[in-house]
């Protein structure tokens, strides 16, 4: 019986705890902090043994596989040893995939891949498609694999995930944009962060196609210099494409083959130029797989978004507040920004991984009001806004944080929380920031 150790007892370890002992293997989980009582009744109901608060060298250095959870980065000193004893180490999603014969539409980038991941998921499902979403989002892909028998399955992929991949395939795959995130994990080289993202591509046959944003300068730069097997699908909202999806007239247009297919922007329910590529991606995909036009068509007009995600949380006293918690980077809350109308206060800050603010000047000094400040260290926020807005306060928490923008806000204008930054300074997650703010905003009532 082989031994597999897995690191880290969260929904992906977990799910992968299920699967391998489905599969036979002699599983531990091991975690280097507390396990919830969610995941503990799940391994004590399934009789997988596991520790938490440390990792016992000798009960994982024997492992004949381990599957690390996507947060520990390679270079932590257990790895490291793995690595010289010549132990695999992989992620969760190569594990799965060699248990399913599903197809895979897999789907990453910077920015837009929960949005795109939901949204190619409700076209699909709405098309009366077997299909399962997992990876980043929901239930663990190993724990469907082990538990449903999709026919397909979409899976938004991080870099991290991708980090461990060997001979994971996507039949689709979708990169939505790169722009420079997560550069503390990648040694601040922008260049290692764009090949992780490509490595969703690297086992992909001519069989398989590669959908991409042709108006985003790292990855067209990439395909100039790489060659890749997939079938190349391009996106834009930039210029006239004789194959793949691009916007005229406001309408977007998709050529694929000898199909093609329109819909007006006035019909989509997801607002802004990010969300016009996102939709392009989905249904582009979609048709790849054969589903019907109208389908498409009534899916992306009836899909109601991500939580956390340019979220309309309330409007009080004609000031609208709005719950942007998932953009945990600049090029995140750049979209954010672009699509405010009315004066914003917008709410910033958190866990700087390396941010240059500067590409945001023109829009904050367009639209924004006064800035309140979401984090421990805010040194830098101060530095780059300091002189292009008048109004920066410094708060302490979500709850203090909506109190001091409904203050500065008047009639008409929009609160925006979108951080910037990832949360881990003063909440557990981005989700958790979210849903904070938007209980401190149903108490300003």
């Amino acid at each position: 019986m082989k031994r597999l150790v897995i690191l880290g007892g969260g929904e992906s370890g977990v799910g992968t705890a299920i699967l391998a002992k489905q599969k036979k293997y002699e599983v531990f989980v091991s975690d280097k902090g507390a396990i919830t009582e969610k995941y503990k009744k799940v391994l004590l109901h399934n009789e997988i043994d596991f520790e938490e608060n440390q990792h016992t060298e000798v009960k994982i250095l024997n492992a004949d596989l381990v599957i690390k959870s996507p947060g520990i980065p390679d270079k932590v000193a257990l790895i490291q040893k793995l690595n010289k004893q010549n132990v695999p180490v992989i992620s969760e999603i190569e594990f799965a995939c060699q248990f399913t014969d599903a197809t895979i539409i897999g789907i990453t980038g910077s920015n837009g891949k929960t949005t795109t991941t939901m949204l190619t998921h409700h076209v699909l499902k709405h098309a009366g498609l077997h299909v399962g979403i997992a990876g980043n989002i929901g239930d663990s892909f190993a724990q469907q694999v082990a538990e449903q028998n999709y026919d397909s399955y979409v899976l938004e992929l991080s870099s991290y995930q991708l980090d461990g991949i060997e001979k994971f395939n996507a039949h689709i795959a979708i990169i939505t944009n790169i722009t420079p995130d997560h550069l503390d994990r990648y040694e601040y080289d922008f260049n290692k962060y764009i090949e992780s993202k490509f490595r969703i591509t690297k086992n992909q046959t001519k069989e398989d196609y590669l959908i991409y944003d042709a108006d985003d300068e790292a990855i067209h730069k990439w395909l100039e210099n790489n060659k890749i097997q997939a079938q190349l699908i391009p996106f834009s909202i930039e210029r006239e494409l004789e194959f793949g999806a691009f916007l005229k007239e406001d309408k977007i247009i998709t050529k694929i083959n000898t199909e093609e297919f329109t819909m007006p922007l006035s019909n989509l329910t997801l607002q802004g130029k990010h969300n016009v590529k996102n939709a392009m991606a989905s249904a582009m995909a979609a048709q790849l797989l054969k589903v019907r036009k109208q389908t498409i068509k009534e899916s992306l007009s009836n899909f109601e978004g991500a939580e956390h995600r340019l979220e309309n949380v309330q409007k009080i006293r004609d000031v609208q507040y709005i719950n942007d918690s998932k953009a945990t980077n600049v090029n995140a809350t750049f979209y954010a920004l672009e699509c405010m109308d009315n004066p914003t206060i917008w709410i910033v800050g958190g866990v700087d991984k390396g941010n240059d603010y500067h590409d945001l000047l023109p829009l904050v000094r367009e639209k924004v009001k006064a800035i309140v400040c979401l984090g421990v260290d805010n040194k830098k926020i101060i530095e780059t806004f300091g002189n292009v807005v008048d109004i920066i306060v410094e708060t302490a928490g979500a709850e203090e944080a909506v109190k001091v923008s409904a203050k500065l806000a008047s009639k008409g204008d929009t609160v925006l929380l979108s951080p910037a930054c990832a949360s881990f300074d003063l909440f557990d997650n981005y989700e958790d920031r979210g849903r904070q703010f938007k209980k401190a905003v149903r108490t300003i009532l």
